[in-house]
C-alpha cells in the first residue's frame, strides 16, 4: 500500500477500493489453507500491484481514462439551489448533505454558491463571499507568516538530518540543552527550532 502511493490511501476511489479488497482476499487464501502454496497468492497480488501502478500512470496522463475509471465531479448545489436530480443520481440523502455542510460551518444551502461532490465521495463547498470566513487580507491587516518549527530531538533521539538541513550542528544543540538545564538529548522528549533558531524544549517525564 505504501509503494502504491499516498493517493491510494487518501482518496480511495472505486478502482483503489477494488484493488485493496482484491489484494486482501488473494493474500488470505494461501494463509488460511495450509495446502495452498504461498506463490499462488503472491503472483496474483504482484500482478494486481503492477496493474494498479500502470493504471495510475495512465490516469495521470489521460483525462478520458481517469474519468472512465473514477467518474467526474458532480455539482450538488448551484447558487444556493440544491440539484435534486443529481442528489438522487448519486444516492445522497438530504440528511447526509446537510451533515456535511454543518461540518463545514454552513447551516443552510442558501449560504453556498457551489457544492461539488468529488469522485472520492468528499464534498467541496464554495460559499458566497458574505458567508465566507473572514481573513486578515479581507480586513486589510498585515500578518507576518508563522515560522514553522522543525523537530530536532524526538523522544531522546537527535534527528541529524533536520539539524543539518537548518544549518545547525551538535555543538549548538548541546549549548541550547545546557541553557535549559538538560545534560543530554536523552532527557528531552521533544525539541523544535524555527528558522530564527527559537527553540522549544519538552523534557522527558521522570519514570514513576
Amino acid at each position: 500500500m505504501r509503494i502504491m502511493g499516498k493517493r491510494q490511501l487518501g482518496e480511495l476511489e472505486p478502482i483503489e477500493l477494488t484493488v485493496a479488497i482484491l489484494i486482501s482476499n488473494l493474500a488470505s487464501q494461501p494463509l488460511s489453507d495450509v495446502g495452498t502454496p504461498l506463490i499462488y497468492g503472491l503472483v496474483p497480488v504482484l500482478t494486481l500491484f503492477c496493474l494498479q501502478v500502470t493504471i495510475t500512470l495512465i490516469s495521470a496522463k489521460s483525462i478520458r481514462f481517469r474519468r472512465l475509471l473514477g467518474g467526474s465531479p458532480t455539482v450538488i448545489i448551484e447558487n444556493g439551489v440544491i440539484d435534486q436530480k443529481e442528489l438522487k443520481a448519486n444516492r445522497v440523502s438530504l440528511d447526509e448533505l446537510f451533515a456535511e455542510l454543518r461540518g463545514m460551518g454552513y447551516t443552510d444551502a442558501s449560504e453556498v454558491k457551489r457544492a461539488v461532490l468529488e469522485t472520492d465521495g468528499s464534498l467541496s463547498v464554495i460559499p458566497y463571499d458574505r458567508f465566507a470566513p473572514v481573513t486578515p487580507e479581507v480586513l486589510g491587516l498585515s500578518i507576518s507568516e508563522k515560522k514553522l518549527p522543525t523537530a530536532i530531538i524526538s523522544d531522546g533521539r537527535v534527528l541529524s538530518e533536520n539539524l543539518k538541513a537548518m544549518g545547525l550542528n551538535e555543538k549548538w544543540l548541546l549549548s541550547q540543552l545546557r541553557k535549559n538545564g538538560v545534560k543530554s538529548p536523552d532527557g528531552v522528549f521533544l525539541m523544535t527550532a524555527d528558522s530564527e533558531r527559537n527553540t522549544t524544549i519538552i523534557k522527558r517525564e521522570a519514570k514513576k
